[in-house]
């Protein structure tokens, strides 16, 4: 088993604002506790959640704390490489109509690649494409 985490997770976990903020940390209990096997992120993942911390919470704390959190021995960082790449840009073309980001495109590519049987994220764009758990 296991677990692709996403930024809208990472968001929700460690900012108490965050409206997912509740289902989201007793999801990751349950994950970095192993419920859901090895959990997958990526490097587009890191990117964007740091990114996204520092514009919605205007605190450099939040967003250095997050990407401790990414940077947990418990979670496997993926890095995008040229054939990743490729894939993820048929990908991104494919599901255009749902307005997908490069991002969402190189996630899914990942969740593939690795046959990631889960997806942990609150983004709706992911409907029907992968397996969430919330």
């Amino acid at each position: 088993m296991s677990l692709f985490v996403d930024t809208g997770a990472f968001l929700a976990y460690r900012n108490i604002k965050d409206r997912y903020h509740n289902i989201a940390s007793q999801l990751f209990i349950d994950a970095l506790h192993g419920k859901y096997g090895q959990m997958y992120t990526s490097d587009y993942i890191y990117d964007e959640s740091l990114t996204l911390a520092l514009a919605r919470t205007n605190s450099i704390a939040v967003a250095m704390d997050i990407a401790e959190v990414i940077q947990s021995p418990r979670i496997k960082m993926v890095f995008a490489d040229g054939g990743l790449l490729k894939k993820s840009t048929k990908t991104f073309k494919q599901y255009y109509a749902r307005k997908l980001s490069f991002t969402d495109a190189v996630s899914i590519e990942i969740i593939n690649e690795l046959k990631i049987e889960n997806y942990f994220g609150f983004d709706g764009h992911f409907n029907g494409i992968v397996q969430k758990i919330c």
